[in-house]
Parts: structure tokens; C-alpha cells; sequence
């Protein structure tokens, strides 16, 4: 039987919403759109693209470990900025963590996030062998 289990979004907006933090059918594992909010709902490094990206990062790492997975199973990652000029912060933490790896990865500029201090979002699938 293959292997199945999701991640709680563990935020106050996850059960309005609907979604967990990840979620693992077989051998893929998709993680849903995480931003550099706490439990609580609060923002982590408010207006700061690098910090964000780095709390994202280890927020993800926790939710695929918990899925059997490591960063070296990424193969696809997708990046949300509030504003596209701050991509080589956010390419920089981006970059600690996946330079390596070498995932497809989309970085995409928008208007706004969930909350006005959020400056990116992060979102990745990958494939256990």
C-alpha cells in the first residue's frame, strides 16, 4: 500500500481554508504555499525578504522530514515575491538550501501576500524513489 500522510497547516487560517502544510500520496509530496507566519499567526522578520525565506525554509524542512523526505528529494520549487526586485535576497536563501539540488524553480512577482509584512511564499513538490 503506498504511502500516505499530511502535515497540519498548523495556522489560525488552516481549517478556514482547507489545506495541511504538506501532503504525501505514494511517492510524491506536494507542500502547500508556506509563508514566514508563526502558530499564532504572527509575521517573522516583517519586510525582510532573506529572513522570511530562510524561516520558510526551515519550516518546510520539518514538514517533509516528517514525511520521510529531505530538500535532496525537491524537484520542483515555486517562489512568490510582493516585490520582484527583492529576488536575490530571496534567491540568496533560495540558493543556501537548493544550490545543489538543482530543482525546477519559478520565482513570481505579485502585488500582495496574505498579510502586508509577508514579502515571499514558498511552495515545492517532491519524489521519493
Amino acid at each position: 500500500m503506498a504511502k500516505v500522510g499530511r502535515v497540519d497547516g498548523d495556522r489560525p487560517w488552516a481549517p478556514i481554508v482547507g489545506y495541511s502544510r504538506a501532503v504525501r500520496m505514494g511517492n510524491l509530496i506536494e507542500v502547500s504555499g508556506t509563508t514566514a507566519t508563526t502558530r499564532d499567526g504572527g509575521v517573522i522578520c516583517p519586510n525582510d525578504p532573506y529572513g522570511q525565506m530562510q524561516y520558510i525554509l526551515a519550516e518546510v524542512k520539518k514538514a517533509i522530514e516528517e514525511l520521510g523526505a529531505t530538500f535532496e528529494n525537491t524537484i520542483r520549487t515555486r517562489v512568490f515575491m510582493t516585490n520582484i526586485d527583492d529576488w536575490p535576497a530571496v534567491a540568496k536563501a533560495h540558493g543556501e538550501v537548493f544550490a545543489s539540488i538543482l530543482p525546477a524553480c519559478s520565482f513570481v512577482g505579485g502585488s500582495r501576500l496574505m498579510l502586508p509584512e509577508l514579502c515571499c511564499e514558498f511552495e515545492a513538490t517532491l519524489w521519493l524513489d
